[in-house]
């Protein structure tokens, strides 16, 4: 599974947005402003009920969600759970995507990992998650989820994407995991997560993927969870052209198969979000 790719490092890094430095200056402004108000909601609930104060981080988090409801989204496997994070945890997948999400030598996604420095994949991650918060529209979405363990450690990051979802139906699904934590079965898991999601609780026909043939990792997963052969893609990158596997799960498939141990929260509250 490649992620989307919005570009290049070299040009993505290199190009001010206006409306993204609209939306930086937002979430700061919000942020402080929610802030605040947390710490004087959490002294008078600690005033009225006389025992601790509450969480301002919890606190903080739900205002957000009352207007921005996918931070309600809560999707639980035996080991991960898939949510939105804060700004404290999103800095600690832009730290951990710093530190690398393949070898040097191996190029299994799209997206040029490996060209620019542990700052530009770290700022590569911010942007790609403030972009999808910015631009969500029903008819074009991409849902950017932190994979946690159950402790609340990062493992990586998944999306789940569509364009015209009342329509089509379709989904398309990515992911990164930090190297240190590849091989251990949490891409596997992840995606269940995030299929349990479109399938059985959006509605979703089919879900679409785009694997380079030599990804075998991401060949292995898709293929396992029932994925088959929908043609190719080409794509460029730099001055070559790459051409990557298209694999398809239709939901006959999926259903097809037991899904077991997986909870999804909070969809009732966002649904509006993904079908209008």
């Amino acid at each position: 599974m490649r992620p989307v790719d919005p570009g290049r490092f070299s040009g993505a890094l290199s190009r001010t947005r206006t409306w993204r430095g609209t939306l930086l200056l937002y979430l700061s402004l919000a942020s402080s402003a929610c802030y605040r108000a947390a710490v004087r909601l959490s002294g008078r609930k600690r005033a009225k009920s006389g025992g601790a104060p509450a969480t301002v981080a919890s606190m903080m988090r739900g205002m957000l969600a009352d207007l921005w409801p996918t931070y309600r989204l809560r999707i639980t496997t035996s080991r991960l759970q898939l949510r939105l994070p804060d700004e404290a945890e999103l800095a600690q997948f832009a730290e951990l995507a710093g530190g690398g999400v393949h070898q040097p030598s191996e190029r299994p996604f799209l997206t040029p990992w490996t060209e620019g420095s542990a700052r530009d994949r770290s700022q590569f991650v911010l942007r790609g998650y403030w972009g999808s918060l910015a631009e969500w529209a029903v008819t074009d979405w991409s849902l950017g989820l932190g994979v946690f363990t159950l402790d609340g450690q990062p493992r990586g990051m998944v999306s789940l994407g569509a364009k015209d979802f009342p329509v089509v139906r379709e989904v398309t699904t990515s992911s990164w995991l930090g190297l240190a934590h590849q091989r251990q079965g949490f891409g596997t898991e992840a995606r269940i997560g995030l299929l349990t999601l479109a399938f059985d609780h959006l509605g979703a026909a089919a879900a679409v993927t785009e694997v380079f043939p030599d990804n075998h990792a991401s060949q292995g997963v898709s293929r396992k969870l029932g994925y088959q052969s929908d043609g190719i893609s080409r794509d460029a990158r730099g001055t070559e052209v790459l051409v990557s596997d298209r694999l398809r799960l239709t939901r006959d498939r999926w259903l097809a198969d037991a899904h077991e141990g997986v909870s999804v929260e909070g969809v009732d509250e966002c649904r509006a979000m993904f079908e209008g």
